[in-house]
């Protein structure tokens, strides 16, 4: 099985389907002549230049060029819209959440919208506030959205092939720090990762860790600390996807190990780590041998120093404190 990184996995997604469906095309800012701002569309533009709109590179304008995409998925294509960072979508927000979220529901079921939103979210390095928010949570508070925030280049990959499929809108928050990443991607064609499923990444049986996107890895070289400093066996559990959740995967989780942290690189106040402890605390309180722990970033807007950034940033080392808490192991 190849190991290829997190970008790469994407860009296959965009050939395959491509190449599967006339009807999928991909628009955004310097998508096309520049390979796109993180090259996930390298190559794309000389692969399909037998047909001059399959690749389309669009002015600095995400209301505008969002707003072609839902009138295109109206009209039967199937669009992939990338703007160059979440932070940008903000301008394109009406588009989003009042036409391609409402569109089914308001027209009585005549229009589908089979778009797909994608970019990267969440911190880089050194970007500065207002280019190191994540989405996260405000897109999954709306209903007629899909959000998915893969981790790994498999997932990347199946996820995306799964959102292009769709015929709903589908937003793919991708980790700008995941792009170099590498793992093994099966060599096929139609690899899909369903909508709506969680994975268990790591098994274990003392503590469950639930997160997604760029904290699966934190979670991971957590898991890995405690229990070579504690012999604590963590579960690691990746949502995937974030609306619809996946919440017996989670239940279940919780119920073999009687302890969870959730983890979230996005700020505490009404995140998605509120939701999925508010789901833990109903279906599984009676299996709770300690209160649910959370981590999330700093309460703050992304300094732009680099001490300070790594301060506001969820690390593994405070996911290995969280989890100490939860087994009443002594704070280090």
């Amino acid at each position: 099985m190849p190991s290829i990184t997190y970008r790469e996995a994407l860009n296959q997604a965009h050939v395959e389907e491509m190449e599967r469906d006339d009807s999928v095309f991909l628009m955004g800012e310097e998508v096309g002549v520049y390979d796109g701002a993180y090259k996930v569309s390298k190559g794309l533009l000389d692969h399909f230049d037998d047909s001059q709109w399959r690749v389309r590179d669009t002015p600095i304008a995400e209301y505008g060029f969002s707003g072609i995409g839902v009138g295109a998925a109206m009209a039967g294509l199937r669009p992939i819209v990338e703007f160059m960072t979440w932070n940008f979508s903000f301008l394109a927000f009406d588009q989003v959440v009042n036409s391609a979220a409402k569109m089914y529901q308001m027209s009585g079921g005549q229009y589908n919208v089979p778009v797909v939103f994608r970019a990267p979210g969440g911190a880089a390095l050194q970007l500065g506030s207002q280019h190191s928010q994540c989405p996260d949570p405000w897109y999954s508070n709306v209903p007629g959205l899909k959000v998915v925030a893969p981790a790994t280049p498999r997932d990347a990959k199946g996820l995306l092939k799964s959102a292009v499929r769709d015929d709903d809108p589908v937003l793919v928050i991708e980790g700008e720090l995941l792009y170099n990443t590498k793992g093994e991607v099966p060599d096929e064609d139609d690899l899909l990762v369903p909508i709506g499923e969680a994975e268990v990444k790591r098994e274990g049986s003392d503590a469950t860790v639930i997160c997604h996107s760029k904290m699966v890895l934190q979670a991971l070289e957590a898991a890995e600390g405690v229990l070579e400093e504690h012999g604590v066996d963590v579960e690691v559990v990746d949502l995937r996807t974030l609306r619809p959740l996946d919440v017996d995967t989670v239940i279940e989780s919780v119920k073999k190990t009687n302890r969870a942290v959730v983890v979230e690189e996005g700020w505490p106040s009404a995140g998605i780590g509120a939701q999925v402890v508010d789901d833990i605390q109903r279906e599984a309180f009676d299996w709770l041998d300690a209160p649910v722990a959370r981590v999330s970033g700093l309460d703050v807007p992304m300094p732009y120093a680099r001490n300070l950034e790594k301060l506001a940033f969820p690390s593994a080392p405070y996911i290995e404190n969280a989890i100490e808490k939860v087994c009443y192991i002594e704070d280090r």
